[in-house]
Formats: structure tokens, sequence, C-alpha cells
């Protein structure tokens, strides 16, 4: 809250300062290069955090895993594996889970998340859909012909 709040005073004092400056390119330059430094470390600050919030939680599954005998020790370290060597075992549970009784209530809710997909347009299609009802004033076409 007090970075926000010291945002919004730098901003003001920035608006207040612009008659002195006379609007000039120089203060408008200023607000511009010390917002770019901002947002630049800003950025790193917040994958930082996820970083080590990722790590918090990937310690914090590796213990459940070695916690509980019925778990396999073997998952501690997925992170390092390849893309292709998670997509087999992510096949692996889909077959396991295929197999596992669950309830009635979890197919319904699994039929009707697979129903809304299919009713939904892929990127594409929804990308062509906007651009023709953007450029629709431009082209003589109209959605009534």
């Amino acid at each position: 809250m007090t970075a926000f709040t010291s945002a919004i005073g730098l901003v003001i004092i920035w608006l207040a300062l612009g008659p002195y400056y006379g609007y000039s390119d120089t203060w408008m330059i200023a607000i511009t290069v010390i917002t770019d430094v901002v947002i630049f470390l800003m950025v790193f600050s917040i994958q930082n955090t996820q970083n080590r919030d990722s790590k918090a939680v990937r310690l914090k599954l590796n213990e459940l895993i070695t916690a509980d005998k019925k778990a396999r020790d073997t998952f501690i370290g997925l992170e390092n594996l390849t893309d292709d060597e998670l997509e087999a075992l992510d096949s692996e549970f889909q077959l396991l889970v295929s197999k596992l009784e669950v309830h009635p209530a979890m197919h319904k809710l699994h039929n009707k998340i697979t129903e809304a997909k299919a009713k939904r347009l892929s990127f594409s299609e929804q990308a062509e859909h906007i651009v023709d009802t953007v450029l629709n004033p431009f082209n003589g076409k109209h959605d009534d012909q």
C-alpha cells in the first residue's frame, strides 16, 4: 500500500510541475523514464517472488510424498524432467484416473466441461470473428444480409 501511495504522490507532483516546465519534452521524458525503470525492476521482483513460492510448494509436496508410504518417491524432482517425459507421466495418470471409481457428480461435471469446450470456437475462429466484426463497416457487409 505504501508503494501505491508513493506512486500516486509522485504522479501528482509530476503533474503539478507540468505548468512550471511548460509541459516540455523533458518533463514528459522524465516520467516515461522513471516509469520504465520501475516496471523493469518490478518484473524481476515479481519473478523472484514467484520462483521462491514455486520452490516452497515443491518442497512441501516433496515432504508429503516422503511422509506417505503409498506415494512413489520417484516423483520428487519432477521439475527436472523434459516436456516429453512429463507428457508421458500425465498420460499414465489419465489412464489411472479413468480406471478409478469416480463419484457420479464428477462424471456430470466432466461432461459439462467437455460440452462447453466443444461449443467454444477455436482461437483462430475467435480471431476471425473479431476481425470480421471490426472490419464489417469498412467492407460493406451487414449482419442482416
